[in-house]
């Protein structure tokens, strides 16, 4: 019997011992908790733009709780130790960015046209994303028992991550756009480089745990840190160039540096060397700087962002910007409240700018809240990395947990003019269904790695 078969069925046995669940019980108080402040958002914004409530879009709602209910059910039938924080907190930020983009639908009539009119069917698709995504993520967790299995497929799951990067180059896949990310199959537009990070992120836990001990056997001491030998660079260096071709040929900056920035933490966590941090920071800034000056369209990030007050830059590269800098200096600390700001005056703001529209509407206090939400996910997914005996399994949550707080940084740090702004979005909070799908899919493999953790001895998670 083989590693895996062993703990599959060691698992099963201790399921089948009826006990207490505290965990899930903690769950599904958090998670009526979430299901109750995501529809008082919505209510709030149908009090301050129709002044009267839509009952037909409250009961849309309670579907999706009902649905989210059902994860939990799952989930106490089939990982009864998984972390109770991972689906309450998905679930209150996947509902704040229903209300803020259903809210941004009402505001159709007073767009001022073109590219700053928002979807008005936005809040509607939304919520038939996020239903399709809580369906597939309790399929997930069902389906997979063990979650080493995914060990076995490391190089086809790289193989895979890699083919869907390349499938918007397909001319009849081509979904148009200024990027080469989206594909069109049947009128339906997809961001396969989404799934393709799940998949890489698995590709890259699973060879670093047969490679590592070649790359952390050796070393030398260079001003107190350890740096790997010259001819151990090459995973780096390929990793490096592919996201290098991901900027240059799709356009997309963000999803280049997110893959470049996931294998070097996971490198480090693998190999325990400062140096390799080190030294992926070097080629990531020099990399980006590189681009500034060789692509016109990083170029037009990169001006916008040191000069996104100039009045020549306004009326084109930095207006977007700018408008979103506005929205949150007109929020101020507590925000104008929901439905009764100007959010849809910066384009794509039910998409790129979503952070900005909550801003606006909910104030300072409430996006340090909704950050402290990214910030509570990341760190169980952390902790439930550290805690697990298993190398893959490791790495495999600190993959997942940095990937999303890298997205979240980059995202965040963009539209508040920390750093350069690029094309990916807010995890949850964000329009789109291919992000949605990828995220929720995520919270499915933290809970299954979480679940096999608490069942191994000595593992305790609080």
């Amino acid at each position: 019997m083989t590693d895996v078969a062993a703990d599959t069925a060691v698992l099963k046995a201790l399921r089948k011992v009826r006990q207490p669940q505290p965990l899930r019980n903690r769950e599904l108080g958090l998670l009526l908790f979430a299901i109750a402040v995501s529809m008082g958002a919505l209510v709030l914004s149908q009090l301050g733009q129709l002044g009267r409530i839509d009952a037909g879009v409250l009961i849309a709602e309670g579907v999706l709780a009902v649905l989210v209910l059902a994860l939990h059910v799952v989930l106490r039938l089939r990982a009864p130790q998984a972390d109770p924080f991972v689906v309450p907190i998905a679930t209150l930020l996947t509902g704040l960015g229903i209300a803020m983009i259903y809210r941004l639908g009402l505001s159709l009539d007073e767009c001022v046209g073109g590219a700053r009119c928002v979807d008005p069917a936005g809040g509607t698709k939304q919520m038939i994303y996020t239903g399709i995504s809580v369906v597939a993520a309790a399929a997930l967790v069902w389906a997979l028992g063990n979650y080493r299995v995914l060990f076995r497929y490391t190089y086809i799951f790289g193989f895979t991550g890699v083919l869907l990067l390349v499938l918007p180059f397909i001319p009849f896949l081509n979904g148009g756009g200024n990027a080469a990310v989206w594909i069109s199959i049947g009128g339906i537009n997809f961001q396969p480089g989404e799934i393709a990070k799940i998949c890489l992120a698995i590709f890259f836990a699973g060879y670093l745990v047969r490679t590592r001990e070649s790359l952390t056997s050796t070393g030398r001491r260079f001003l107190g840190f350890t740096f790997p030998r010259a001819r151990e660079f090459g995973p780096l260096l390929v990793i490096w160039l592919v996201s290098m071709v991901i900027i240059v040929l799709q356009r997309d900056l963000g999803t280049g540096l997110l893959i470049f920035g996931m294998f070097v933490a996971t490198l480090y966590v693998a190999t325990g060397k400062t140096g390799w941090v080190l030294i992926g920071v070097l080629l990531a800034v020099g990399g980006a700087v590189a681009a500034s000056y060789v692509l016109p369209y990083v170029r037009g990030r990169f001006d916008a962002w040191l000069g996104a007050f100039d009045p020549d830059l306004y009326d084109g590269t930095s207006f977007q910007l700018v408008n979103g800098i506005f929205g949150l200096a007109h929020g101020g600390l507590l925000g104008t409240g929901w439905g009764l700001g100007r959010p849809y005056l910066t384009p794509v703001s039910q998409s790129d700018y979503i952070i900005p529209s909550l801003g606006e509407e909910i104030g300072l206090v409430g996006v340090f809240a909704v950050l402290c939400l990214y910030l509570v996910f990341v760190a169980r997914g952390l902790r439930i990395g550290m805690a697990g005996q298993d190398d893959f399994g490791r790495l495999l949550a600190v993959a997942l947990s940095f990937t999303l707080a890298l997205q979240v940084f980059i995202m965040v740090g963009g539209v508040t003019r920390l750093i350069p702004l690029t094309g990916l979005t807010t995890p949850f909070l964000a329009a789109g269904g291919s992000s949605l799908l990828a995220n929720w899919f995520i919270v499915a493999i933290i809970l299954r790695i979480s679940d096999a953790v608490r069942q191994q001895p000595r593992a305790v998670i609080g």
